[in-house]
């Protein structure tokens, strides 16, 4: 049996959870809400404070759907609640971020500058124009965001410069020495 899987998840007293008939979830909280179907072979119940999610057998595939809904509602409970946030550096003399409405302007050295789209229910904010802070409810969207501004310039590893998570460990290379 799934060690995550077979977990109950509690429920805080601000959140409501409501399970259809058609196998989709609905959890809605402080800061908003969310809504998932689950697989066909996994379910969830609601009993008082918690919420159980089972599986209908025990094949390899139904067991990690088991521990994966488990997961994803848990997160979607916690992102009701707390919300998720993402931290990031802009390192490079030069390179620079703005937010202007729904568009985060990137300088980062190249030719022209880099305009990417916010998504909806995701929220940038950039302090000391090389701090961008994002946060959200949806996990998955916060960090989807986070890993495409990443990917325009990842850190390199001669100098450092790039776009990094916060506290993200970064190995250094050499350069060539003149003999």
């Amino acid at each position: 049996m799934s060690r995550i899987g077979k977990k109950p998840i509690t429920i805080p007293p601000k959140v409501k959870v409501a399970v259809n008939g058609d196998s989709s979830v609905l959890v809605e909280g402080p800061k908003g809400k969310l809504e998932w179907k689950l697989p066909a072979s996994i379910s969830a119940k609601v009993d008082g404070e918690i919420l159980a999610v089972e599986r209908s057998s025990e094949q390899r595939e139904d067991k990690a759907l088991h521990g994966l809904s488990r997961s994803l509602l848990s997160n979607m409970i916690t992102g009701v609640t707390d919300g998720f946030k993402r931290d990031m550096e802009i390192h490079g003399v030069g390179f620079k971020a703005a937010v202007q409405g729904k568009l985060l302007n990137l300088s980062l050295g190249k030719s022209h500058p880099i305009h990417f789209n916010i998504p909806e229910g995701v929220k940038i904010t950039v302090t000391d124009n090389t701090k961008l802070s994002i946060e959200g409810i949806d996990n998955q969207v916060v960090g989807q965001c986070a890993a495409n501004i990443r990917a325009y310039y990842p850190p390199e590893p001669y100098k450092g410069k790039g776009v990094r998570f916060a506290g993200e460990q970064l190995r250094r290379k050499e350069g060539k020495t003149v003999q």
